[in-house]
């Protein structure tokens, strides 16, 4: 375990399958955070954890009362292929934004978790972001000799298409993330940019998810009649089952984001689809309950 900015860098890695599927968790980092400043428009925090707490603890709040926010990839092995869905933050990537300062100029294990597992980066045929957020999108290239160059130069990246248009409008201008992270891949002809709803292979397909960010997806893996759905940005934590009217601090459009969470939460009530959070600290797997008109997340181990 590396400490860096009271943050703590902890490889752990978690295998399940979904049929012929095997998923693999690869995580970066754990980071807690108040529930204020994930749903900082919710009015009754507090109460929010009451309501929330029992099946919260231990796995997602702390003894004090902070979520724990954790940073990973997916890998699935599928199909003949073996596919990273999500790459996190990366290392010695120039991040200075308030409060993650942690991120900043990181040095972790990442790679060198992933070759334990079985996955060397250049055996990786496909890389998926769900988005363009710097901590899904960080490990897409790496620092070679002073120059950033695709860490699965093996691989082909798929972006969704309206997801690339925003982050490289004149609205946004140039930001870290494109300029360290994505243009280096387009520049060695690696990017295919898909539709919201693209069919990777018979068990991955996307699922637009719009709202968080415009091409937001998340990812569905079926294989002999079972289901896991990875969910990129559309929950942050599983507190937010609880609450799926609050609007996190990052969604974009809060108005859609908002809409497609509850929609989600109610299409997957009480279903035996697998939900992997992108961000859920361990165990990140678990399934969604209703009761009463009442959202909770069920972990399984």
């Amino acid at each position: 375990m590396v400490k860096t900015k009271g943050l703590k860098l902890m490889p752990i890695r978690n295998s399940l399958n979904i049929g012929d599927a095997k998923i693999t968790l690869i995580e970066e980092m754990v980071m807690p955070t108040s529930v204020k400043w994930l749903l900082p428009e919710y009015p009754e925090p507090y109460g929010l954890l009451e309501k929330a707490t029992p099946w919260l603890k231990p796995n997602y709040i702390n003894e004090k009362g902070h979520l724990l926010q954790s940073i990973h990839s997916w890998v699935v092995e599928v199909d003949g292929m073996k596919v990273v869905i999500d790459t996190g933050i990366g290392d010695s990537k120039n991040r200075q934004s308030e409060g993650f300062e942690g991120w900043h100029m990181k040095q972790g294990t990442y790679l060198q978790d992933l070759e334990n597992a079985g996955i060397p980066a250049d055996s990786v045929d496909f890389v998926i972001n769900t988005h363009l957020h710097q901590d899904h999108a960080g490990w897409n290239t790496k620092l070679v000799e002073k120059t950033w160059v695709p860490t699965f130069n093996n691989a082909r990246y798929k972006i969704v298409a309206p997801e690339w248009d925003y982050w490289t409008s004149d609205e946004i201008g140039p930001i870290p993330i494109i300029e360290d992270s994505v243009l280096p891949v387009f520049k060695e002809n690696l990017v295919d940019l898909v539709s919201a709803d693209y069919k990777l292979s018979d068990s991955i397909t996307f699922e637009p998810s719009h709202g968080h960010t415009p091409g937001h997806v998340c990812i569905n893996i079926s294989s002999q009649n079972q289901t896991a759905i990875i969910t990129g940005d559309l929950l942050h934590n599983p507190i937010q089952c609880a609450a799926p009217e609050a609007r996190p601090t990052f969604d974009k459009d809060a108005a859609p984001a908002r809409k497609t969470r509850i929609s989600f939460l109610e299409k997957y009530a009480n279903t035996e689809t697998l939900i992997l959070g992108t961000h859920f600290h361990h165990p990140a797997a678990g399934v969604i309950r209703k009761d009463n008109n009442f959202y909770r997340y069920e972990s399984v181990d």
